[in-house]
């Protein structure tokens, strides 16, 4: 069987952590921020990790 190829998109999106678990950035950080408060904005700056329901979707495009 061939090797399964990283989702070069996903890799780049994506870290995994040394327990096995998916880091991922927050979404509405980018732009628009005038309108944004303080502490929305500073939360946006922090990762988090990927929720369960989409773990095993992330997961099988991460292979390695």
């Amino acid at each position: 069987m061939p090797k399964m190829k990283t989702h070069r998109g996903a890799a780049k999106r994506f870290k995994k952590t040394a327990r096995g678990k998916i880091i991922r950035r927050r979404a509405f950080g980018s732009h628009i921020l005038e309108k944004k408060s303080a502490k929305r904005k500073r939360r946006l700056r922090s990762a988090t990790t990927v929720h369960k329901s989409n773990l095993k979707k992330v997961k099988t495009m991460l292979p390695y």
